[in-house]
């Protein structure tokens, strides 16, 4: 299960962006965009985030995933679509197959929420797990 590695990793870099911050001492709540086409199961990503921040800075925060829809732009005939799942590659317009996928892959995180405070952590993303 990859979730687990993922939410491992969405830990330490929160936990790391706390440490730079200097003054937390506990977080609420952390928001991540995740693509539908990253292979990411959300509630095992959550399952695993609550067993992984016990006895961590995160004990108590909640995580919030938001799913980033997958779409694709056909090079040929410039025509943009949702890709759904399971991911339709070719241009539903011309059957063209020479696509580009301009979203649906994210695995990022984009807010933290301090106890105390609101703060945009700047942080690295995750590794995409594929």
């Amino acid at each position: 299960m990859h979730e687990m590695s993922i939410a491992l990793a969405v830990i330490d870099q929160v936990t790391e962006a706390a440490e730079r911050a200097g003054d937390v001492t506990a977080v609420r709540s952390v928001r991540l965009q995740v693509g539908e086409l990253a292979g990411v199961v959300p509630e095992a990503l959550t399952f695993s985030f609550e067993l992984a921040r016990a006895g961590t800075l995160l004990a108590g925060a909640e995580l919030v995933a938001d799913t980033v829809p997958g779409r694709a732009r056909c090079a040929p005939c410039d025509h943009e679509w949702a890709v759904g799942m399971p991911p339709r590659l070719n241009c539903p317009r011309c059957r063209g197959a020479t696509t580009d996928l301009l979203s649906g892959r994210e695995l990022r995180i984009v807010q933290v929420r301090w106890a105390d405070r609101t703060a945009s952590a700047p942080t690295r993303e995750p590794s995409e797990e594929r």
